[in-house]
């Protein structure tokens, strides 16, 4: 969201990672919900950071004030490209749902501590700091993304799931969709091989994936979704994987992707292996949805036999591949089994750091046409891939050398060829404009990318009025007949001051019309784009602009295609859902196309039970509301994260749009007493002369009463050392032990419960002069007279 005016300060800050004003005022400074938030998280990031380098005995210095420096700092000094993309988005995600507080609750007392409703909004707090953490320990971090930007309320997690959260990583997850019926026996031999070897080979350098997903599928069954950061368990979870059943060819495909679209943060890749059609189509426009949601890349590794390949070739149902690697910028690689080991280097290539589409495009049919790319100082391999059959087509260098697609290895790259794959490495990096120029009349993709810190990310937006009106990011296709508002930030290895936005356009991915848009600089590498004519079909968003670093021009482009749509549809979900009951989310479809009856559909990648109308009667210019009612069994593990797709389709289907929502189920949450800490012993003196001589001790206990229990203590001000043990005794008593230096006189203990309730006690030691060290294992009344006795006795 956009602020566009100033408001008071909210006392709800967030306890996360770096500094990144992802959406400021307009037109004006000034505190904000979200900038408020902003600073909070910077404070945060760099407190964590640097804690995680002292404990590693590493030096914490960030060589400048932007957050693509915070970032490097925090990842280490390794050499290589480290972008801050995945940083950005996980911080977008949380000032989004920051936003959504002013679009959709405004006039909600309990969301803005108005009208007195204190307690109310301290339960809000409450609830969702619990849903966070439950969020936390079952991975499921965009939930807790979304729900810390509602609630903006202090998170315990270690420095790790900060990490995590937070999108602090060098490289892409990995995720594999592993078709396990009997046909695939050799591909999944060597899916495991390149596995194994992708992990061997970047474990424990910048390269390894931040995050590896494996999703099997057979027929009838489908998953479980496994996820592991660690490498080893990733290896030992594919070793299990065995071909067997299958034999009607069609199989549970789309479920299975649903699974890792659902599970795997934005912007991932996923590699689907495959040698047959899926049978579960009606998931079609979910996957689309979800696709367009959350920006992620879809490649299939089609092995169909020759007898099953002709079989298939009449068969419309395996087309939807070949669509949907289109629709999210991934590609569908025809190979015979005994190839696709050359076919698997194109995962090797996406399991790197800071990677880059500079163009890509498609024609169909194809035609003569050239097709122009910048390259600039900051991006290290270039690899160009180019998908069909018959092609040829010539590559031209700045300087004006050609290499054709007959020449394997030339002066401009190396060409590998395999199945309706072309993939060419481009030797070096020549700035300038180069060209790629094909002469052939069947249907071809291209696709350009490279390693770059330069990069953006981008939302659509709508503006809303209110108390604090702003822009709110559209969760769907923008509406039709309106311009197209989009909110962009720019992000560079030395921060957005080193770059300039020149041009952002609008483009048909299958055409040649180009809509340009007017840019609006709102600071910080945040940007206002208002596009007036929109391309009717598919688009994607390319931009172009200088990197004063290097002074050379640079072009990047989205991946994942984009369209108006006639219909609209919204949903609002504040609230977690509770096991064994059920939970309701109201929706509203709004229409400005045909009048007439609306199909719609809503499903749940967690198969929890749930009913919805099938259709609503709409007309044009007008609304209808609908209710989704989702009752989880009573034995869901609190945190389980469920993505809600909602869909609703015009007659015909010419124009249809999508609503995704994460929803969290909790147990209910009736602890809301923070733990209490009792300080019942001090023992020492401290000298003002020599700190370093002496150290003191401080003994307390801590209970959390008729509470959830004590989930974890720690030192929030202090350099001394904390130790603990739990005694039962009908109350569960945590007794601590606080020892510390005389020149560290101060601590702050802080005590949270398992639903996020926090309690604090803080001592200071006092300084006297020309004392011996005493030891006071005195009642804690007669200590403290003792020391104020011999503090007016001995003044400093």
């Amino acid at each position: 969201m956009i602020m566009k005016s100033s408001v008071p300060v909210m006392a709800l800050i967030a306890l996360v990672v770096s500094r990144v004003q992802a959406f400021i005022s307009v037109g004006g400074s000034g505190n904000t919900h979200v900038t408020i938030t902003d600073h909070a998280v910077m404070a945060k990031i760099n407190e964590v950071c640097e804690a995680v380098a002292e404990s590693e005995g590493k030096d914490f210095k960030p060589t400048g004030p932007s957050a693509e420096e915070l970032l490097r700092a925090c990842l280490g000094r390794a050499t290589g490209e480290v972008s801050g993309a995945k940083f950005r988005t996980a911080l977008n995600q949380i000032y989004k749902q920051n936003g959504f507080v002013d679009q959709d609750f405004m006039s909600s007392a309990p969301h803005h501590f108005n009208n007195e409703a204190f307690n109310e909004g301290r339960n809000l707090i409450i609830q969702g700091t619990a849903a966070i953490k439950a969020n936390i320990r079952t991975d499921n971090f965009q939930s807790a993304r979304e729900t810390l930007g509602r609630v903006c309320h202090t998170l315990q997690v270690s420095k790790r799931v900060i990490n995590q959260l937070m999108g602090i990583s060098r490289s892409a997850v990995l995720a594999f969709v592993i078709d396990t019926t009997g046909s695939m026996a050799d591909d999944i031999a060597e899916a495991k091989r390149v596995a194994f070897n992708i992990i061997d080979s970047k474990k424990g350098t910048q390269d390894e994936p931040s995050e590896y997903i494996l999703v099997p599928f057979n027929d009838p069954k489908f998953g479980p979704l496994i996820r592991t950061t660690d490498p080893d368990v990733m290896k030992s979870e594919i070793s299990k994987i065995n071909a067997d059943g299958g034999g009607d060819i069609p199989e549970m495909c789309m479920s299975a992707l649903q699974l890792a679209l659902t599970g795997a943060p934005s912007s991932s890749y996923i590699y689907v292996f495959t040698d047959a059609p899926p049978k579960d189509t009606h998931l079609e426009k979910t996957i689309a949805a979800l696709i367009s949601s959350t920006k992620t890349t879809v490649s299939f590794l089609l092995t169909a036999s020759s007898r099953r390949r002709r079989a298939l070739s009449a068969s419309s149902q395996f087309q939807m591949y070949y669509d949907m690697a289109l629709a999210s910028g991934g590609q569908a690689i025809e190979v015979s089994k005994s190839s696709i080991s050359q076919a698997t280097d194109i995962i090797v290539d996406t399991s790197t750091s800071a990677l880059v589409t500079i163009l890509q495009c498609s024609r169909d049919p194809g035609r003569v046409e050239n097709f122009p790319f910048l390259l600039d100082g900051s991006v290290s391999n270039t690899t160009i891939y180019i998908t069909g059959t018959g092609l040829t087509f010539n590559l031209r260098s700045p300087t004006g050398v050609t290499q054709s697609n007959t020449v394997v290895n030339g002066p401009l790259g190396t060409i590998q060829r395999v199945g309706n794959l072309q993939r060419i490495q481009v030797n070096g990096t020549e700035m300038g404009l180069w060209h790629v120029d094909m002469t052939t009349m069947w249907p071809y993709s291209i696709k350009v990318m490279g390693q770059s810190a330069i990069t953006f990310i981008y939302d659509f937006v709508e503006e809303f009025e209110g108390p604090h009106p702003g822009f709110a990011a559209i969760d769907g296709r923008p509406s039709t007949g309106s311009p197209a508002k989009l909110l962009l930030t720019l992000t560079g290895e030395k921060g957005p001051e080193a770059l300039e936005l020149q041009e952002v356009v609008l483009m048909e991915v299958s055409g040649v019309k180009v809509s340009n848009g007017t840019i609006e600089k709102m600071g910080n590498g945040d940007y206002l784009v208002t596009v007036n004519e929109v391309p009717e079909g598919e688009f994607v968003v390319m931009l172009k602009g200088k990197d004063k670093t290097f002074t050379s021009l640079f072009q990047r482009q989205t991946t994942t295609q984009m369209s108006q749509s006639k219909v609209t549809i919204k949903a609002i979900a504040d609230s977690s859902m509770l096991p064994g009951q059920v939970f309701k989310l109201n929706f509203t479809v709004t229409t400005n196309g045909t009048s007439g009856t609306y199909t719609i559909r809503a499903r749940n990648d967690k198969n929890i039970p749930m009913t919805h109308p099938s259709t609503l009667n709409l007309v044009s210019g007008g609304s209808a509301q609908g209710t989704v009612s989702l009752t989880p069994p009573g034995n869901t593990v609190s945190g389980t994260d469920v993505t809600l797709t909602i869909e609703a389709e015009s007659p015909g289907g010419s124009h249809s749009n999508y609503a995704v929502l994460r929803l969290s189920v909790l147990s209910k949450v009736t602890d809301f007493t923070p733990p209490k800490c009792e300080i019942v012993n001090v023992q020492g003196i401290c000298y003002s002369s020599s700190c370093n001589s002496s150290n003191w001790e401080l003994s307390v206990n801590i209970t959390d009463g008729n509470g959830t229990g004590i989930e974890s203590i720690s030192i929030q001000q202090g350099s001394g050392n904390f130790t603990q043990r739990k005694v039962e005794d009908g109350v569960i008593v945590v007794m601590g032990l606080y020892e510390a230096s005389c020149c560290s006189p101060s601590v702050t203990l802080s005590a949270v419960d398992k639903v996020g309730n926090v309690g604090r006690c803080s001592y200071t030691m006092k300084s006297s002069a020309g004392l011996r060290l005493i030891s006071m294992s005195l009642p804690l009344w007669a200590s403290l007279l003792l020391y104020s006795f011999l503090c007016d006795a001995f003044p400093l």
